[in-house]
């Protein structure tokens, strides 16, 4: 079956979701990366001409802050032409299809789409749709997929441990709505990391979530026992239909990442959270400020991956 990420030499065509990714292309992304952080000065990374004369443009159906102002800052470092789309006034929001507003892009000489979309599959309908020569990332849509998040946590993850073959990583929160928590299991699993937990309350969980490779916990206490690494999630209120909780509070009492819970980890654990963060609902503030946070680096680690993906897909041809 052809991958719809691939083009026919193999090459990355589109970046859609981490589950069929091959290893080898994470691991590229990853390492081009490391490139982009090693050449950055005290934080600044280094302009280069890779996307010179290409235009990139940020098609956001969804609010956006964090990543799509990286997704801009990375494609301006690659000296892009960057387009912001103003979703609140667009075509979209007075009846255009989809498909049509992405074809009145790609008559203004598009190279590059980032897209983010409150409908699962959005990213896919549009690179199916897209020229051959046309890249589309796909910066999130619906409950299914976020790559270039996935993508950043496992740099996030081999720039403090090195290695993923002899990690316990566990993820806590909202599994059942995250396409963050979907994409970094693929991910995960990809990479070879040999132990992924998931921590949860049976509400917060897909049914049968135990077949994508992971070990689920209901026990804070348990599931966190000498893990390595601690990814917390954004309880997706907006993606909720009915009271799959009590209430927020209700939630930290039993699955927030305190201090005291924290200690069960492993003394060097990191802690992780691809924001935006609600403290005093699934992590404290004494955790997220604490000494074994990366949660700001991996910000910074996200404008080097996410220019990491656009400089490859730009080097690949149809």
């Amino acid at each position: 079956m052809n991958n719809p990420q691939l083009n026919k030499h193999g090459e990355l065509q589109h970046l859609l979701s981490t589950e069929g990714l091959p290893v080898r292309i994470m691991r590229e992304i990853l390492d081009r990366a490391a490139t982009f952080m090693d050449e950055a000065n005290g934080g600044e990374f280094k302009k280069v001409p890779l996307l010179h004369g290409k235009s990139v443009f940020n098609v956001f159906f969804e609010n956006s802050t964090r990543t799509r102002t990286t997704f801009e800052i990375a494609a301006k470092k690659l000296s892009a032409d960057v387009v912001n789309l103003n979703i609140g006034s667009s075509s979209t929001s007075k009846g255009e299809t989809l498909l049509d507003t992405v074809d009145n892009l790609c008559a203004m000489h598009a190279d590059m789409f980032v897209v983010r979309h409150s409908s699962s599959g959005a990213a896919h309908l549009i690179a199916r749709h897209v020229a051959p020569e046309i890249h589309v990332i796909n910066a999130g849509d619906g409950r299914h997929a976020h790559p270039t998040q996935a993508l950043l946590d496992m740099y996030t993850i081999r720039h403090y441990k090195k290695e993923f073959h002899n990690l316990r990583v566990a993820i806590i929160g909202d599994i059942l709505h995250s396409r963050v928590a979907r994409s970094q299991i693929h991910a995960l699993t990809t990479l070879g990391v040999p132990e992924v937990r998931v921590i949860a309350p049976k509400t917060l969980l897909p049914s049968h979530v135990e077949k994508l490779g992971v070990q689920v916990y209901h026990d804070m206490a348990q599931g966190l026992k000498d893990v390595d690494v601690v990814m917390t999630l954004r309880l997706q209120n907006e993606r909720m239909q009915g009271a799959l909780l009590p209430s927020a509070q209700e939630f930290f009492k039993y699955y927030g990442l305190t201090q005291e819970r924290l200690a069960l980890a492993r003394p060097d654990a990191i802690v992780m959270h691809p924001g935006p963060m609600n403290r005093g609902v699934e992590i404290d503030s004494s955790v997220a400020d604490g000494p074994q946070a990366v949660i700001l680096p991996q910000v910074t680690f996200g404008v080097a991956v996410r220019m990491a993906v656009m400089s490859t897909l730009a080097g690949n041809t149809p």
